[in-house]
């Protein structure tokens, strides 16, 4: 499995927004069944908010829901609907990137973990999810090998 590092892209279903991520080619996706992701079925990796970037005009299609703590940010297309990505409240520091919107060919393994977010601070706790956001040189968080606490 190869931990390099690669500029990947992606967006959503009507491509006004798009985006790109620099990260491994090889990612740890959270598959959450809190409330708001069990019902839209999203699994995403995280990356640090510095290694993600909106293209051209996106941010204008881009709109925003939240709830609860309200530290989450649950982005999507105000066209299509579709959410790419979006602040987690797990790393408010960072971006979650919906690995099924990255388009094809720079991802090469994603191992899919289990957050369990119907109980939010226990598997908060239980977890190495908060140190997915942290930059480098702090280990690569994003690489499945990664062990996390």
């Amino acid at each position: 499995m190869s931990s390099e590092t690669v500029t990947h892209h992606g967006g959503c279903h009507c491509g006004r927004v798009r985006w790109t991520v620099d990260a491994s080619q090889s990612v740890v996706a959270w598959d959450c069944n809190c409330s708001d992701c069990a019902m839209r079925g999203n699994t995403h990796f995280i990356v640090p908010s510095s290694k993600f970037k909106l293209m051209g005009d996106s941010e204008r299609f881009i709109t925003t829901y939240t709830f609860g703590s309200h530290t989450a940010k649950h982005t999507f297309c105000r066209v299509c609907g579709i959410t790419s990505f979006y602040i987690p409240r797990s790393n408010p520091d960072g971006v979650a990137v919906t690995f099924r919107c990255v388009d094809p060919g720079t991802l090469s393994h994603v191992e899919i973990r289990h957050f369990d977010g119907k109980n939010w601070e226990s598997s908060f706790d239980q977890t190495s999810i908060a140190s997915f956001s942290k930059a480098d040189g702090e280990g690569d968080r994003n690489s499945p090998s990664f062990s996390g606490k």
